[in-house]
């Protein structure tokens, strides 16, 4: 009769044990308010957003930002080349950035989680072709590859995020594979399936719950990896293509103008700069907070 509460109880401390790890981790909390505001940022954009983004006006360009004494309140973070708002193409350009890092990393996880797990799982010949791939791999250049791919094909949004996606899967095959070959030995494994557990069963019940912690880490690592990359690729005028506000592509049509107007480069690559850094905050908190041995 006692059993509800008692599991209530266990709940309660856990979920204490939780908030305390969580309120005692300051990079996790600076890195997920940063990834929150970005986000907040990137949804509520058309209502955010002073000006059209993509309306150009001549007689307005260069317009420095409002610090500087030539700048207007009209347009807070200055205008581009073109005489748009930086500030709506900024904030325009967090959608850009974040679709990316989450479509390429969504694909690549895809991938390279399933393969890790099937060759963790089962070895011999998976864990052979597995391993092959990976060393194939990793014997490619992303930044060249992507570079390659995007001359051929032609570079759009669509484009960058599965060109991205399908180079960016090794690390969490490296790491699933790792994982499942530890988690494959545990008694926990071999009752499951001694009880006649299928494959399937398995994999989702007993190997994926307790590798879980380390895909979280991968993925927000292969998220700010992807925004970086895209921002490279756009920077080279093969990635995103204009008039889309992407924070790489504003650097890049800012570099001609860098030694005259140093904010055109500043401000977006002090967004990437945030952003990269918060993602990578709010995934090494989780991993902490989350991990089996308390870390601190």
């Amino acid at each position: 009769m006692g059993y509800p509460s008692d599991n209530n109880t266990v709940l309660s401390k856990n979920l204490s044990v939780l908030k305390k790890r969580i309120q005692g981790h300051q990079g996790m909390i600076i890195g997920s308010m940063i990834v929150v505001l970005i986000i907040m940022m990137a949804l509520f954009a058309p209502f955010l957003a002073p000006h059209d983004p993509y309306q150009q006006d001549l007689l307005s360009r260069l317009i420095p930002p409002i610090w500087d004494s030539r700048g207007s309140s009209e347009h807070i973070l200055g205008t581009d080349h073109l005489g748009r708002d930086y500030l709506s193409r900024l904030i325009y350009g967090a959608r850009i950035s974040l679709l990316i890092g989450i479509g390429a990393a969504l694909i690549s996880g895809l991938i390279g989680t399933f393969m890790g797990v099937m060759a963790g799982y089962f070895g011999g010949r998976v864990d052979m072709v597995v391993t092959f791939l990976i060393t194939v791999r990793l014997s490619m250049p992303v930044v060249l590859v992507a570079l390659a791919v995007v001359a051929i094909v032609g570079g759009s949004l669509q484009v960058v995020i599965c060109v991205l996606g399908l180079l960016l899967w090794d690390r969490f095959a490296v790491v699933m594979r790792s994982s499942t070959q530890q988690i494959r030995s545990m008694d926990y494994v071999a009752a499951a399936r001694a009880v006649g557990c299928s494959v399937s069963r398995v994999l989702m019940t007993e190997v994926m719950p307790n590798v879980i912690n380390n895909l979280i880490v991968i993925t927000t690592i292969e998220i700010a990896h992807a925004i970086i990359l895209e921002a490279a690729l756009s920077f080279l005028g093969l990635g995103v293509q204009p008039p889309l506000p992407s924070w790489g592509l504003m650097v890049s049509e800012g570099k001609d103008m860098m030694l005259f107007e140093s904010w055109l480069i500043t401000i977006p690559g002090v967004a990437l700069f945030l952003l990269v850094l918060a993602i990578n905050l709010m995934g090494d908190g989780i991993r902490d907070i989350t991990a089996p041995e308390n870390r601190n």
